[in-house]
């Protein structure tokens, strides 16, 4: 960055930046005829003559008015600040303006700051207008992908900003997803939403192929998330995004986090028989192809929970652990009275 030197009032030389200069015109701290000096310059000079553009009155042209274009509609999705927390155990803080509201899944909440309130609602809030009927309607969707019927509403009820935090529930990633920059909407695993701005529409995508219901490794539920804010996930181990330009990627099924409307989810076999069988990557693979944003997981927590339960002691039919016979059975008997 180039760093400018200006005559500022009384002789004295300061140091600045570009955009800082900028500012100082707007103010009318310095004028065309104010000597500026930078690094390769041979001598003093008027800002007129060596940043003119810092004196430019120019606008740009109004946007054009067009149905959906951008600038023009209104958006759907309160904008809420964040700050993500931690490496792999990880929350997420969301800053609240007074009057917004950020919804969660129920016990997501970690903390919260004074002047924000929370209260239980079936459904998201998208719709203010809707009914009872589309409340239950709703209520019984999100039964469908095994999550609680209630979300909760986190409002600033205060004068200034607030913060409120939500923590992942097992080790990996939280992701933020501005939906505004996606093409479409987002369709993800039916347990990796954490929160959104209120105004995301939290709903259920159906797997319409049958073989990528039933192998895939997602099932035939998913959750689509749909809006122009930010909605946050969560993912197992470490998180990639990797953007499809037309190729096909080929994933471990339940490594698959989350895909944009442009992308296309499928499975396929894991090569020949004897791969299939004593490849240890499963039956199938999922395949996604097409044109858009895919996020992928490197620790299911499925895998995470099986490694967990074959590791732990077994209880036999006597209820003695099944590897007590074992030296570090024997110790561990000792440190807790058996």
């Amino acid at each position: 960055m180039v760093q400018w030197h200006y005559m500022a009032a009384g002789g004295n030389a300061e140091q600045t930046s570009e955009e800082q200069l900028r500012q100082l015109a707007r103010t009318g701290e310095i004028t065309p005829q104010t000597l500026l000096w930078c690094p390769g310059m041979t001598g003093w000079a008027p800002a007129a003559e060596v940043l003119p553009q810092v004196f430019s009155t120019s606008q740009p042209p109004p946007l054009p008015s067009l149905p959906g274009a951008p600038g023009h509609a209104a958006r759907r999705c309160h904008v809420v600040d964040y700050e993500v927390f931690g490496d792999d155990l990880q929350l997420v803080e969301v800053e609240l303006d007074p009057g917004e509201t950020v919804v969660a899944e129920a016990g997501a909440m970690n903390y919260m700051e004074d002047g924000i309130s929370f209260e239980t609602k079936m459904g998201d809030g998208s719709n203010p207008n809707e009914g009872i009927m589309g409340k239950l309607l709703n209520v019984g969707k999100r039964m469908l992908t095994g999550e609680s019927i209630f979300m909760t509403h986190f409002t600033n009820n205060g004068a200034q900003k607030r913060r409120v935090a939500f923590a992942a529930p097992y080790p990996g990633k939280i992701v933020p997803v501005d939906m505004s920059q996606v093409a479409g909407d987002i369709i993800c695993q039916k347990d990796s939403f954490l929160c959104a701005a209120k105004g995301t529409q939290i709903s259920i995508a159906f797997q319409r192929r049958l073989g990528a219901g039933l192998f895939g490794g997602e099932g035939f539920i998913l959750q689509r998330l749909s809006g122009d804010g930010l909605a946050f996930l969560h993912a197992g181990g470490t998180v990639i995004r990797r953007e499809l330009r037309g190729e096909v990627l080929r994933v471990d099924t339940g490594c698959i986090v989350a895909f944009d409307d442009g992308v296309q989810y499928d499975i396929e076999r894991a090569g020949n028989m004897k791969s299939m069988i004593f490849g240890g990557e499963g039956l199938f693979l999922a395949t996604l192809r097409g044109q858009g944003t895919v996020w992928l997981q490197s620790l299911p927590f499925s895998r995470l929970a099986d490694r967990i339960f074959r590791a732990a002691p077994q209880m036999n039919t006597g209820g003695s652990v099944v590897d007590e016979g074992s030296i570090l059975g024997g110790i561990g008997g000792l440190v807790d009275g058996r």
